[in-house]
């Protein structure tokens, strides 16, 4: 995929004090805690150029969620960072994936697409990831996902930097995303250019995630002629192994699904989706009484089967 590169408006200093104090959301006390929590960047995101009011969470305590808990809703994030859940060392595989949450890049579905997903990861040896990226979204319609993918393009590096300290395979490391995090990891999985100048060594650190799953990916289709491919998505044989979950009545068209899957399968790329005909959008991990609930058991089928759970790791 080709992208035009963005120029970095300049860097400011941010303390790392402030990088976490920032990061820290609000989680009920049954929930697993992240074992690291870091900022992904040495200082300003690029393209930062004004400062947004403080971090919240715009979740409504009479708001009706699925699976009866209630959806952490980010917002005003302009500090990235990377939460990092790690397995029980008996069950470590040595793969990780970076999750980023949906969100309509307005907010990010935190917990609901993010940390609960991150949980069920470690249950299978994966060290799940959750990405905190930039929202609301910093650039106009044509190009909302900007912000976000860089954010993602450097998770994916810092990650892959950090492979050796953190025990993980670098060749075992991918994305996952929901929604508009699913055009996010999407985009990241599939984009030649990284959509910033590189700020630091961990820039020489490839971005490219070793595979994909994409759960009801946003915004591929065109807004206008939703049975086609936007234009600025193009899928080389590059682009890594897919896992794709789309529900045929979400109002957030299956065809983003059909339009990569078609794609990948022309470039010879091997592709997995499962098309429901009832589930709507935003189940994330949570039960709704839909058989598409159980996308993670197809999703853990599939990391079996393609060996991105085998306990031992590549030589570098």
């Amino acid at each position: 995929m080709r992208f035009r590169k963005k120029s970095i408006a300049g860097w400011w200093v941010c303390s790392f004090v402030v990088a976490l104090m920032s990061s820290m959301h609000a989680v009920s006390a049954d929930d697993m805690k992240p074992s690291l929590v870091l900022p992904i960047w040495p200082g300003k995101p690029p393209g930062e150029v004004k400062d947004l009011p403080p971090e919240i969470d715009m979740t409504k305590p009479d708001q009706k969620d699925p699976g009866g808990k209630p959806i952490i809703r980010l917002t005003n994030v302009s500090i990235p960072t990377v939460s990092v859940y790690r397995p029980a060392k008996e069950k470590d595989t040595g793969a990780a994936i970076v999750i980023c949450p949906g969100g309509g890049h307005h907010i990010l579905a935190f917990n609901h697409e993010g940390t609960e997903t991150a949980e069920w990861l470690t249950t299978h040896g994966v060290t799940g990831i959750v990405l905190k990226y930039r929202v609301p979204s910093r650039t106009p319609d044509g190009q909302r996902w900007m912000a976000a993918v860089q954010d993602a393009q450097r998770a994916m590096s810092f990650v892959r930097s950090k492979a050796n300290e953190w025990n993980l395979d670098p060749s075992r490391i991918g994305i996952l995303g929901f929604s508009a995090g699913g055009e996010t990891a999407g985009l990241t999985a599939y984009s030649s250019d990284r959509q910033y100048q590189p700020v630091d060594e961990i820039d020489r650190v490839t971005f490219r995630p070793d595979f994909a799953m994409l759960i009801y990916p946003a915004y591929f289709d065109k807004k206008d002629q939703p049975s086609t491919m936007r234009d600025d998505v193009v899928i080389t044989k590059e682009a890594p192994p897919t896992f794709l979950v789309h529900a045929w009545d979400d109002p957030v068209t299956a065809f983003s699904s059909l339009h990569i899957a078609t794609a990948l399968r022309k470039v010879g790329v091997p592709t997995e989706l499962h098309l429901y005909a009832t589930g709507g959008h935003g189940y994330g991990m949570r039960d709704t009484g839909e058989p598409v609930n159980t996308w993670p058991q197809r999703a853990s089928d599939w990391l079996t089967h393609n060996k991105w759970l085998r306990t031992e790791k590549s030589t570098p």
